[in-house]
This record gives C-alpha cells, sequence and structure tokens, in this order.
C-alpha cells in the first residue's frame, strides 16, 4: 500500500556530499518508521540510518556523517551525507513499515523503493 522512490544518488569525490531524497505515496503515515539501508557489490544489505517520528538512529560507521530527516507535509525522508568515503559506495535504498521494533533489521520493513546508486571515488 506504500511506494517509495528514491532519488539523489550519483558519483562523487571523497569528501564531498550527496542528498537522497525518499517520496512516499499511497496509505502512508507521518508515524511510520522510515529508514536507509545500502548494498554494496557482493556484501550483504546493511542498516544506515532510520527515523521514528523524531527519534533517529545511525549505524556506528555513518555517525557524524550522515543525517536524517523528514518532511511529513511531503512524504518524504531525506539522508544527507557528508565527508563521503569509498566504503560508502553502495545501491541506497528507502524502506517504510508503520511499526518496527528493531529499526536496524532490514526484514523489520514491509516497504521498500528501488534502490539510487552512490559511487564515491578515491
Amino acid at each position: 500500500q506504500v511506494q517509495l522512490v528514491e532519488s539523489g544518488g550519483g558519483l562523487v569525490q571523497a569528501g564531498g556530499s550527496l542528498r537522497l531524497s525518499c517520496a512516499a505515496s499511497g496509505q502512508t503515515s507521518s508515524a511510520y518508521i522510515m529508514g536507509w539501508f545500502r548494498q554494496a557489490l557482493g556484501k550483504e544489505r546493511e542498516f544506515v540510518a532510520a527515523i521514528i517520528r523524531t527519534s533517529t538512529f545511525f549505524a556506528e560507521s555513518v555517525k557524524g556523517r550522515f543525517t536524517i530527516s523528514r518532511d511529513n507535509a511531503k512524504s518524504t525522508v531525506f539522508l544527507q551525507m557528508n565527508s563521503l568515503k569509498p566504503e560508502d559506495t553502495a545501491v541506497y535504498y528507502c524502506a517504510a513499515d508503520p511499526s518496527v521494533t528493531f529499526p536496524r533489521l532490514s526484514h523489520s520493513y514491509a516497504y521498500w523503493g528501488q534502490g539510487t546508486q552512490v559511487t564515491v571515488s578515491s
């Protein structure tokens, strides 16, 4: 019942910044948890960040560099990525769920976007 579309990915030099957006449509709510995950080539999908109302969660690998925010009026969640490193290269996915007990686990989310590629060059 929820559709998610990511945008904002691209190629950036190490140390640069990108801002990803995730637009939600359908039967969504401001109470839904919104999360960002990423999957590098040959690697498992990993948690990046999540927001539940005003509470946020971050992976240790991105803490201090990435921020997550949401615009409830526009049903959009953002991931601001600063000080990017080559190891941040991955396909980034937006995810949503009406109720999540463990926000860092990908299987907790019912809805997923198609992903957007982020490539950070050395």
